[in-house]
This record gives C-alpha cells, structure tokens and sequence, in this order.
C-alpha cells in the first residue's frame, strides 16, 4: 500500500488530535476569497477538529480536507457526512458576471447545500449575505438593529440574489426541522474585494447626491472571518450584524482620503447611472447608488454581548481600502485604463463621462421651453 500524500497526512494529523475537541466544519467556496481566508483561520483554531473544504478547484491550505465539486451537485450531501457545521460561502457576487447565471448559481446552490446539510445530519449552516439587506433609506435609524425590517429592493448589485438567501434561511428551520442557520451581514467589506461600494473610491472625485445623508461603515474581512467563526462555534446565533463600531460622516471620509467630492442634483446622477447601465457601459445599476447616499449602518449587538469585537476601525479599513485601490481609476463604476483616467482628470471630465453634462443641458432647454 503506497504511502498517503502530505495532504492527507496533514488532515489526519489535524483531525486526530486529541487536545481538539471541537466540530467539524465544512466550507464551501474555500479555494479563494473569504472561504480560503476563514479555512486557514479554522485549520489554525484550537477549537476546531477538522475542516472540510468544498470548491470546484483545490485551494492551498494543505491541512483540510478537499471535496471537489460544484455547490449545486446534489453528491455534496455525502461530502458534508460527519460535518457539524456549513458555513456557504459559495456565492457570486461579481460585477462581470451575467445577473441571470449569477443569481441562479447563488439561489440554486444555496438551496443545495442547506437541503444536503440536512439530509447529512448537519447541525448549523452559517450563510453570509451582506448589511445591505436592510436597505439604504433616508429615514433608516443609525444605528439599525439585527432585527430591523430588511427594506433593500433587488435594484442593487447582487442585492436580490441576497435577499433570496435570507427567505431560504428563515425557511429552512421549518422545511428541515433540527437545522439551524446563522446569517451574518457585514457592511461594506474591504480586504481583497472588488464592489461597486469598494469602487467608489477609486474615481477621481468622491460623487455625492444633494441632499442626501451617506454614512460610511466598514467591516474588514479579517474581523468577517473571526465572526463566522464565533458563529461556527455557537457563540452566537440568529441574524448578526458585523462591522466596525460606529460610522464616518461624508465629510470625514473626504478629509481622511484627500479625494474632492463632485455633487450632482439626485434626478442627474440617478438618471445618468441607469442610462450608461442599460447600454452596458457600466457594471452597476441606478440601485447602487443609494448604498452611497443614504445611512445603512449596523448596531453588531449581537456579536457584541456575545464578546465579539472588532479589531479594525472604520478609519483603518479606509485606509487599507485607499492603499488597495491606489492606481486603478473607475468612473461610474467602470475601470479606466491609465491612459483614459488622465484624460478624464477632473471632475468637469468625469461628468461628460457619465453623460450628465448633455443631461443637464437637456433639462436646461425644458426648462426655457416651459
């Protein structure tokens, strides 16, 4: 009998340990992003006994164990056999990625892996979805609590997509009795990611709408990870908010990123957005744009009576996000290449750009005509 490779090795090493006690843990989309991040983080944990990674290609972390396949093979019932806990971070978000593919990829598969996890015997399922599912509304309470009224609309980036994951979670307890699912909801995530709000701040002007109230909330995937797995280890359950303590003011981001704003009348940046979006010059639609314009700041209370912190302030992940996008230039959510964004500079530039300027014009003209 021929000798097991060092991966398996490792997994047997890891998962024999007799000072681990804890649970064994699967991880869906764990070869990259957050799934790689948070496996390395259970491989390395004390109170965890095993880790089980599941992807459609092999990550690098040595010391699980891989399954390789897609979330939506019904096969992963088997895989997830022995597991105590699911945490599915199998989703797709991306800004290139086709919105009906996309969204059938993440409502199937999320469906997949909570009716495999019950048929497994799987005690938990941890689903990740964002804070945005409570909605950027004008009269949104700062902070909002985990147990407000999700507002959000599905005109957003991946927003629907989301929403749908929430009504599968609230449904899965009473469609699978014994399961339990915990849904986290961070702000907007920075470390490595690629969003419309992520985007926003590599323009060459920060674009406010008059008369709107934006207030910034953070959450870094480091402080992510570390709640998933509070929520992992049943620390904490239910619906938990996650995200930096407080929120930073408009104007307090303008002077902590040195970027100038650029204000534009609601009816021009909200019309311009859906216009360069329905002819395909722009990744993101109109919806996102109230993510930037109204407050959608979380409480975390949840995580925080349970002993949670966060290690990252909201003024340190700006920071981090500024030094990550340094040097790509995005207008209207649409990457520019070097070349272009000079061209563009200033903000009288980005304005042509996104086709306010014969926006404005046009509304000129009725005006004397009226």
């Amino acid at each position: 009998m021929s000798s097991p490779d060092p991966q398996v090795r490792a997994t047997r090493n890891h998962s024999t340990s007799p000072a681990v006690r804890g649970p064994v843990v699967a991880v869906t989309g764990a070869a990259s992003g957050i799934g790689a991040l948070l496996t390395e983080r259970l491989v390395a944990s004390d109170e965890i006994k095993q880790v089980i990674a599941i992807d459609e290609r092999r990550g690098e972390c040595e010391a699980a164990q891989w399954h390789i396949l897609d979330v939506r093979d019904p096969a992963i019932a088997d895989k997830l056999r022995g597991a105590d806990a699911v945490v599915h971070l199998a989703v797709d978000l991306d800004l290139g990625t086709d919105t009906a593919a996309r969204t059938a990829y993440n409502v199937r598969g999320t469906q997949t892996v909570l009716t495999a996890a019950a048929a497994a015997g799987v005690h938990r399922v941890v689903l990740c979805t964002s804070a945005m599912v409570y909605g950027a509304l004008p009269d949104n309470e700062l902070p909002l609590s985990e147990d407000a009224e999700l507002r959000a609309t599905a005109e957003a980036t991946g927003v629907g997509d989301l929403l749908e994951i929430e009504r599968l979670a609230r449904r899965a307890p009473r469609a699978h009795p014994g399961l339990n699912v915990t849904v986290v909801r961070p702000a907007v995530l920075v470390g490595g990611t690629d969003t419309a709000l992520t985007r926003y701040f590599e323009s060459p002007r920060l674009l406010v709408v008059a008369g709107s109230r934006p207030a910034w909330q953070f959450c870094h995937v480091e402080d992510l990870c570390s709640a998933l797995e509070y929520a992992v280890l049943e620390k904490a359950e239910g619906e938990l908010a996650v995200g930096c303590d407080g929120w930073l003011e408009q104007e307090e981001v303008e002077e902590l990123s040195g970027i100038r704003r650029m204000e534009l009348p609601s009816a021009v940046a909200l019309g311009a957005a859906a216009r360069l979006h329905r002819i395909g010059l722009t990744p993101s639609p109109a919806g996102d744009l109230a993510y930037t314009m109204y407050p959608w700041v979380v409480s975390g209370s949840r995580l925080h009576d349970a002993g949670w912190r966060p290690q990252w302030t909201n003024e340190e992940v700006l920071a981090e996000l500024l030094e990550e996008v340094s040097g790509r230039h995005t207008v209207a959510g649409r990457r520019l290449g070097r070349k272009d964004a000079t061209a563009a500079g200033a903000a009288g530039a980005t304005v042509a750009l996104l086709g306010t300027a014969a926006l404005v014009r046009r509304a000129r003209k009725a005006r004397r005509r009226g």
